[in-house]
Protein backbone atom coordinates (compact mmCIF):
# COMPACT_ATOMS: atom_id res chain seq x y z
CA UNK A 1 0.00 0.00 0.00
CA UNK A 2 1.40 2.98 -0.91
CA UNK A 3 1.90 6.17 1.49
CA UNK A 4 -1.12 8.28 0.00
CA UNK A 5 -3.67 4.74 0.02
CA UNK A 6 -2.42 4.19 3.73
CA UNK A 7 -3.24 7.84 5.04
CA UNK A 8 -6.88 7.60 3.13
CA UNK A 9 -7.69 4.43 4.66
CA UNK A 10 -6.13 5.64 8.34
CA UNK A 11 -8.37 9.21 7.86
CA UNK A 12 -11.51 7.25 7.06
CA UNK A 13 -11.24 4.87 9.95
CA UNK A 14 -10.67 7.59 12.15
CA UNK A 15 -13.63 9.65 10.78
CA UNK A 16 -15.71 5.98 11.12
CA UNK A 17 -14.81 5.59 14.41
CA UNK A 18 -16.44 8.68 15.92
CA UNK A 19 -19.48 8.08 13.83
CA UNK A 20 -20.01 4.80 14.51
CA UNK A 21 -20.44 5.63 18.29
CA UNK A 22 -22.47 8.78 17.22
CA UNK A 23 -24.88 6.67 15.73
CA UNK A 24 -25.38 4.23 18.28
CA UNK A 25 -25.49 6.57 20.82
CA UNK A 26 -28.57 8.75 18.67
CA UNK A 27 -30.07 5.00 18.58
CA UNK A 28 -30.38 4.14 22.07
CA UNK A 29 -33.62 5.99 23.45
CA UNK A 30 -33.33 5.84 27.66
CA UNK A 31 -36.39 5.34 29.16
CA UNK A 32 -36.45 7.70 32.70
CA UNK A 33 -39.90 6.73 35.47
CA UNK A 34 -40.84 9.10 37.51
CA UNK A 35 -42.38 8.13 40.34
CA UNK A 36 -43.91 10.54 42.46
CA UNK A 37 -47.36 11.96 44.59
CA UNK A 38 -48.24 14.56 42.11
CA UNK A 39 -46.29 16.39 38.87
CA UNK A 40 -45.31 18.79 42.11
CA UNK A 41 -42.66 16.53 43.33
CA UNK A 42 -41.96 19.18 46.51
CA UNK A 43 -45.15 21.68 46.13
CA UNK A 44 -46.00 24.74 44.16
CA UNK A 45 -43.49 25.87 42.13
CA UNK A 46 -41.49 22.91 41.44
CA UNK A 47 -42.29 20.70 38.87
CA UNK A 48 -39.99 18.12 36.92
CA UNK A 49 -39.43 20.14 34.32
CA UNK A 50 -36.51 21.16 36.12
CA UNK A 51 -35.25 17.53 35.80
CA UNK A 52 -35.96 17.75 31.99
CA UNK A 53 -33.83 20.90 31.62
CA UNK A 54 -30.89 19.39 33.48
CA UNK A 55 -30.66 16.66 31.47
CA UNK A 56 -31.05 18.43 28.45
CA UNK A 57 -27.97 20.59 29.79
CA UNK A 58 -26.14 17.10 30.25
CA UNK A 59 -26.93 16.13 26.26
CA UNK A 60 -30.45 14.06 26.79
CA UNK A 61 -33.19 15.34 24.83
CA UNK A 62 -36.52 14.20 25.00
CA UNK A 63 -37.99 12.69 22.18
CA UNK A 64 -34.91 12.31 20.94
CA UNK A 65 -32.46 9.89 23.17
CA UNK A 66 -34.15 10.27 25.94
CA UNK A 67 -38.34 9.36 27.03
CA UNK A 68 -39.90 9.98 30.24
CA UNK A 69 -42.89 7.59 31.77
CA UNK A 70 -44.65 9.31 34.19
CA UNK A 71 -46.50 7.52 37.55
CA UNK A 72 -48.41 9.26 39.87
CA UNK A 73 -50.22 8.19 43.19
CA UNK A 74 -52.52 10.93 43.25
CA UNK A 75 -51.45 12.27 46.30
CA UNK A 76 -51.66 8.82 48.47
CA UNK A 77 -48.81 7.38 49.71
CA UNK A 78 -50.19 3.61 49.76
CA UNK A 79 -50.80 3.50 46.49
CA UNK A 80 -47.71 3.83 44.97
CA UNK A 81 -46.85 -0.36 44.86
CA UNK A 82 -48.72 -0.44 41.68
CA UNK A 83 -47.35 2.70 39.39
CA UNK A 84 -43.65 1.33 40.91
CA UNK A 85 -44.62 -2.20 39.46
CA UNK A 86 -45.80 -0.58 36.31
CA UNK A 87 -42.35 1.18 35.63
CA UNK A 88 -40.59 -1.97 36.55
CA UNK A 89 -42.82 -4.08 33.63
CA UNK A 90 -41.40 -1.48 31.14
CA UNK A 91 -38.13 -2.01 31.91
CA UNK A 92 -37.39 1.46 32.33
CA UNK A 93 -33.24 1.81 32.64
CA UNK A 94 -33.77 4.58 36.22
CA UNK A 95 -36.21 5.35 38.50
CA UNK A 96 -36.56 8.47 40.25
CA UNK A 97 -38.40 8.71 43.26
CA UNK A 98 -39.51 11.76 44.87
CA UNK A 99 -40.60 10.79 48.32
CA UNK A 100 -39.68 8.10 51.00
CA UNK A 101 -42.71 5.92 50.27
CA UNK A 102 -42.15 6.20 46.59
CA UNK A 103 -38.44 5.09 47.20
CA UNK A 104 -39.78 2.33 49.43
CA UNK A 105 -42.37 1.18 46.92
CA UNK A 106 -39.43 1.17 44.34
CA UNK A 107 -37.52 -0.91 46.34
CA UNK A 108 -39.47 -3.25 47.03
CA UNK A 109 -41.04 -3.80 43.12
CA UNK A 110 -37.15 -3.72 41.65
CA UNK A 111 -33.16 -4.55 43.29
CA UNK A 112 -32.15 -4.77 39.59
CA UNK A 113 -33.04 -0.93 38.14
CA UNK A 114 -31.71 1.66 39.43
CA UNK A 115 -33.13 4.22 42.11
CA UNK A 116 -32.35 7.96 41.94
CA UNK A 117 -33.87 9.48 45.08
CA UNK A 118 -34.56 13.09 45.29
CA UNK A 119 -36.20 14.06 48.46
CA UNK A 120 -35.16 11.24 51.22
CA UNK A 121 -35.35 13.26 54.74
CA UNK A 122 -32.34 10.95 56.10
CA UNK A 123 -32.42 8.04 53.83
CA UNK A 124 -30.01 5.97 56.65
CA UNK A 125 -32.50 6.32 59.40
CA UNK A 126 -35.50 5.56 56.96
CA UNK A 127 -33.45 2.58 56.08
CA UNK A 128 -33.30 3.35 52.33
CA UNK A 129 -29.35 2.94 51.62
CA UNK A 130 -26.77 1.65 54.35
CA UNK A 131 -24.90 4.75 54.43
CA UNK A 132 -24.45 8.17 52.60
CA UNK A 133 -20.98 7.02 51.53
CA UNK A 134 -21.70 3.57 50.25
CA UNK A 135 -25.19 3.48 49.52
CA UNK A 136 -25.21 -0.01 48.77
CA UNK A 137 -27.94 -1.85 46.33
CA UNK A 138 -29.46 0.05 43.50
CA UNK A 139 -30.39 2.86 45.44
CA UNK A 140 -28.44 6.72 45.18
CA UNK A 141 -29.61 10.32 45.07
CA UNK A 142 -30.39 13.23 47.20
CA UNK A 143 -31.22 13.85 50.66
CA UNK A 144 -33.05 16.82 51.88
CA UNK A 145 -32.05 16.35 55.79
CA UNK A 146 -35.40 18.07 57.09
CA UNK A 147 -35.21 16.21 60.26
CA UNK A 148 -32.17 18.65 61.25
CA UNK A 149 -34.54 21.65 60.52
CA UNK A 150 -37.26 20.80 62.63
CA UNK A 151 -35.66 22.70 66.03
CA UNK A 152 -34.81 25.38 63.78
CA UNK A 153 -38.01 26.09 62.44
CA UNK A 154 -39.77 26.12 65.57
CA UNK A 155 -37.47 28.16 67.47
CA UNK A 156 -37.37 30.85 64.43
CA UNK A 157 -41.62 31.35 64.46
CA UNK A 158 -41.12 31.65 68.10
CA UNK A 159 -38.53 34.48 67.78
CA UNK A 160 -40.91 35.99 65.28
CA UNK A 161 -43.91 35.88 67.25
CA UNK A 162 -43.09 36.52 70.90
CA UNK A 163 -46.68 35.71 71.91
CA UNK A 164 -46.82 32.25 70.08
CA UNK A 165 -48.14 29.79 72.90
CA UNK A 166 -49.50 27.28 71.02
CA UNK A 167 -48.66 25.80 67.55
CA UNK A 168 -50.69 24.08 65.20
CA UNK A 169 -48.84 21.27 63.33
CA UNK A 170 -49.50 20.37 59.67
CA UNK A 171 -48.46 17.18 58.60
CA UNK A 172 -49.16 13.45 56.68
CA UNK A 173 -48.68 10.70 58.56
CA UNK A 174 -48.55 8.22 55.83
CA UNK A 175 -45.08 9.20 55.01
CA UNK A 176 -42.44 7.69 57.63
CA UNK A 177 -40.31 10.82 57.33
CA UNK A 178 -43.16 13.33 57.96
CA UNK A 179 -44.01 11.18 60.76
CA UNK A 180 -40.64 11.60 62.28
CA UNK A 181 -40.56 15.27 61.33
CA UNK A 182 -43.87 16.06 63.15
CA UNK A 183 -42.13 14.25 66.04
CA UNK A 184 -39.26 16.10 66.53
CA UNK A 185 -41.26 19.41 66.06
CA UNK A 186 -43.61 18.37 68.82
CA UNK A 187 -40.43 17.54 70.96
CA UNK A 188 -38.50 20.75 69.85
CA UNK A 189 -41.50 22.90 70.59
CA UNK A 190 -42.37 21.58 74.05
CA UNK A 191 -38.52 22.02 75.09
CA UNK A 192 -39.65 25.95 74.28
CA UNK A 193 -42.71 25.55 77.12
CA UNK A 194 -45.03 25.43 73.39
CA UNK A 195 -48.49 23.27 73.43
CA UNK A 196 -48.97 21.71 70.12
CA UNK A 197 -51.81 20.26 68.34
CA UNK A 198 -51.12 18.11 65.36
CA UNK A 199 -53.35 17.79 62.59
CA UNK A 200 -53.17 15.10 59.99
CA UNK A 201 -53.63 15.02 55.78
CA UNK A 202 -53.94 11.91 54.21
CA UNK A 203 -54.83 12.94 51.46
CA UNK A 204 -55.70 16.46 49.13
CA UNK A 205 -59.20 16.13 50.30
CA UNK A 206 -58.02 16.02 53.79
CA UNK A 207 -57.20 19.49 53.69
CA UNK A 208 -60.38 21.70 54.39
CA UNK A 209 -61.22 19.35 57.29
CA UNK A 210 -57.73 20.41 58.75
CA UNK A 211 -58.27 23.97 58.10
CA UNK A 212 -61.55 24.05 59.50
CA UNK A 213 -60.01 22.17 62.53
CA UNK A 214 -57.13 24.57 62.93
CA UNK A 215 -59.46 27.22 62.87
CA UNK A 216 -61.53 26.11 66.02
CA UNK A 217 -58.31 25.87 67.66
CA UNK A 218 -56.97 29.53 67.18
CA UNK A 219 -53.72 28.42 67.59
CA UNK A 220 -50.87 31.43 67.84
CA UNK A 221 -48.76 29.85 64.72
CA UNK A 222 -48.76 26.99 62.20
CA UNK A 223 -45.86 24.49 61.06
CA UNK A 224 -45.87 22.91 57.78
CA UNK A 225 -43.74 19.76 57.71
CA UNK A 226 -42.71 19.08 54.42
CA UNK A 227 -44.50 16.87 52.40
CA UNK A 228 -45.43 17.06 48.67
CA UNK A 229 -48.81 16.16 49.88
CA UNK A 230 -49.17 19.37 51.84
CA UNK A 231 -46.90 21.60 49.08
CA UNK A 232 -47.48 25.15 50.90
CA UNK A 233 -50.46 26.27 52.67
CA UNK A 234 -49.37 30.26 52.82
CA UNK A 235 -52.59 31.06 51.44
CA UNK A 236 -54.88 29.31 53.97
CA UNK A 237 -52.21 31.05 56.61
CA UNK A 238 -52.80 34.32 55.24
CA UNK A 239 -56.35 34.22 55.05
CA UNK A 240 -56.72 33.15 58.49
CA UNK A 241 -53.95 36.36 60.01
CA UNK A 242 -52.75 33.14 61.13
CA UNK A 243 -48.12 33.29 61.33
CA UNK A 244 -46.69 30.27 59.57
CA UNK A 245 -43.19 28.86 58.66
CA UNK A 246 -42.92 27.19 55.80
CA UNK A 247 -40.65 24.42 54.43
CA UNK A 248 -39.93 26.21 51.14
CA UNK A 249 -40.44 29.26 49.86
CA UNK A 250 -44.52 30.51 49.58
CA UNK A 251 -45.78 33.28 47.87
CA UNK A 252 -46.99 35.60 50.70
CA UNK A 253 -45.69 33.06 53.58
CA UNK A 254 -44.13 35.20 56.64
CA UNK A 255 -41.67 32.66 56.65
CA UNK A 256 -39.65 29.35 55.19
CA UNK A 257 -36.66 27.84 56.16
CA UNK A 258 -35.61 24.96 54.49
CA UNK A 259 -32.92 23.75 51.08
CA UNK A 260 -34.02 24.75 48.02
CA UNK A 261 -36.06 21.91 46.59
CA UNK A 262 -35.97 23.14 42.99
CA UNK A 263 -31.89 22.67 43.22
CA UNK A 264 -32.71 19.08 44.64
CA UNK A 265 -34.56 17.76 41.49
CA UNK A 266 -32.14 19.69 38.86
CA UNK A 267 -29.35 17.58 40.75
CA UNK A 268 -31.31 14.32 40.46
CA UNK A 269 -29.92 14.86 36.41
CA UNK A 270 -26.16 14.36 37.37
CA UNK A 271 -27.19 11.25 39.43
CA UNK A 272 -29.16 10.02 36.24
CA UNK A 273 -26.36 10.78 33.62
CA UNK A 274 -23.83 8.40 36.16
CA UNK A 275 -26.43 5.66 36.25
CA UNK A 276 -26.75 5.45 32.07
CA UNK A 277 -23.07 5.75 31.46
CA UNK A 278 -22.81 3.13 33.36
CA UNK A 279 -21.94 3.66 36.95
CA UNK A 280 -23.25 1.29 39.98
CA UNK A 281 -25.78 3.44 41.83
CA UNK A 282 -24.56 1.51 45.32
CA UNK A 283 -21.15 3.31 44.85
CA UNK A 284 -22.52 7.00 44.39
CA UNK A 285 -22.39 8.50 47.34
CA UNK A 286 -25.62 10.39 48.57
CA UNK A 287 -25.37 14.13 47.99
CA UNK A 288 -26.33 15.91 51.40
CA UNK A 289 -27.78 19.50 50.73
CA UNK A 290 -25.13 22.41 51.81
CA UNK A 291 -27.36 25.39 51.35
CA UNK A 292 -30.37 26.25 54.21
CA UNK A 293 -32.51 29.65 52.97
CA UNK A 294 -34.48 31.85 55.92
CA UNK A 295 -36.71 33.68 53.78
CA UNK A 296 -39.02 36.51 55.69
CA UNK A 297 -41.78 38.78 54.55
CA UNK A 298 -41.89 42.01 56.01
CA UNK A 299 -44.78 42.79 54.33
CA UNK A 300 -46.56 39.73 55.54
CA UNK A 301 -45.46 40.45 58.53
CA UNK A 302 -47.27 43.76 58.48
CA UNK A 303 -49.93 42.66 57.84
CA UNK A 304 -50.15 40.20 61.06
CA UNK A 305 -48.92 42.84 62.86
CA UNK A 306 -45.43 41.43 63.75
CA UNK A 307 -42.43 43.45 64.40
CA UNK A 308 -39.53 41.28 63.44
CA UNK A 309 -36.55 41.74 65.60
CA UNK A 310 -33.15 42.56 63.55
CA UNK A 311 -31.07 39.57 65.26
CA UNK A 312 -33.49 37.34 62.96
CA UNK A 313 -33.66 39.61 60.39
CA UNK A 314 -30.03 39.14 60.29
CA UNK A 315 -29.65 35.46 59.78
CA UNK A 316 -32.54 35.74 56.73
CA UNK A 317 -30.67 34.98 53.23
CA UNK A 318 -33.75 36.95 52.14
CA UNK A 319 -35.95 40.00 52.95
CA UNK A 320 -38.83 40.55 51.05
CA UNK A 321 -40.02 43.75 51.58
Amino acid sequence: MDRRAFIGTLAGGLLAAPLAAEGQQRGKVYRIGILSPSPTPAGPGVTFDILRLGLRDLGYIEGENIRFEYRMSGGHDDHFPEPASELVALKVDVIVAATVPAIRAAQQATITIPIVMILSSDPVRMGLVKSLARPGGNTTGLASLTFDLAGKRVEALKEAVPRLSRIAILFNPTNPAVREGASLTNVAAQKLGLKTRSFEVRAPSDLETAFTAIMQERPDGLIEVPDPLLGSQSEFAAKNRLPAIHPGRAAGGLMSYGIDFGENVRSAARYVDKVLRGANPGDLPVEQPTKFELVINLKTAKALGLTIPPSLLQRADQVIE
